[in-house]
């Protein structure tokens, strides 16, 4: 049972929407999939269009907000980020979006490097993201150390702080990160950049099976995930799966968003 939903009880805060999500998705007997698409690309004009198509096939979508430096990002990431800051694209930009678009099929997860979100300010940020229907938040190069003031104000709003681990994070600290972490646990396969190899280490099935002993939300895999087998194969260990990298090259290639998630959970 996910922290903060009592059994039985409809989900109410927005971190509660994002848990339940994948939950629902569990016990529909699949493992949840959570698309990742840069907002704003490959067209700024069909933004919502596309965010609607890829939130009736995804169970939870995360929205990247674009930013000249995205150092957890690979090639197809930081590509899709540039284009979309020329076209000007901003935090903004996306909240006033959503905000018109109003209520979508699957919760919505913004990932944010830290700038944006502090030039913003954290309060102003929480409440427009609420207006906006945003559930929650994931910040790549945000310290654990150094998240307080923002989590003091997402969680005034019911809004999740998404902590991310690693295959390398010591037992202490992954401990730490999962108490800390609101709608689910983001366990990274692979140490390195998003995008990845076509295949995740050997080690990934065990590594996961940890994470998930160390807490009682659901764990998502991402990083290197873009084929139906890495999907099923990955869904035994994990609650659900995060595909990135892969989505965004469907885009900018022009094909069919839905098609391709449809085709992961084949």
């Amino acid at each position: 049972m996910a922290e903060g939903t009592a059994a039985g009880r409809r989900p109410e805060l927005p971190h509660e929407r994002i848990t339940a999500a994948i939950r629902a998705a569990n016990e529909a007997g699949q493992p949840a999939l959570v698309p990742y698409m840069t907002a704003g690309y490959p067209d700024k004009d069909r933004f919502i269009d596309t965010l609607r198509a890829v939130a009736r096939e995804g169970d939870v979508v995360e929205v990247g907000v674009p930013f000249s430096d995205p150092m957890a990002d690979g090639v197809t990431i930081q590509r899709a980020s540039h284009a979309a800051i020329a076209a000007g694209v901003s935090l903004r930009w996306i909240l006033a979006e959503l905000t018109a678009a109003g209520p979508l099929d699957a919760p919505i997860v913004l990932m944010s490097y830290l700038n944006p979100l502090l030039n913003y300010g954290y309060a102003a940020l929480a409440e427009a993201s609420l207006a906006a229907g945003v559930s929650g938040f994931i910040v790549p190069d945000l310290p654990y150390e150094e998240s307080g003031d923002l989590r003091a104000a997402l969680d005034a709003r019911g809004l999740a702080l998404i902590q991310l681990v690693t295959p390398v994070t010591p037992a202490e600290r992954l401990t730490q990160l999962c108490a800390a972490s609101r709608g689910f646990v983001y366990a990274v396969t692979i140490a390195g950049i998003t995008g990845g190899g076509k295949e995740l280490p050997p080690t990934v099935t065990a590594y996961l099976d940890r994470v998930r002993g160390s807490t009682t939300l659901p764990v998502c895999a991402g990083f290197g995930v873009r084929r139906a087998d890495q999907v099923r194969s990955l869904g035994r260990h994990a609650a659900g799966c995060v595909v990135g990298s892969a989505l965004v090259e469907e885009l900018e290639a022009g094909r069919d968003p839905v098609a391709f998630l449809q085709g992961l959970r084949a």
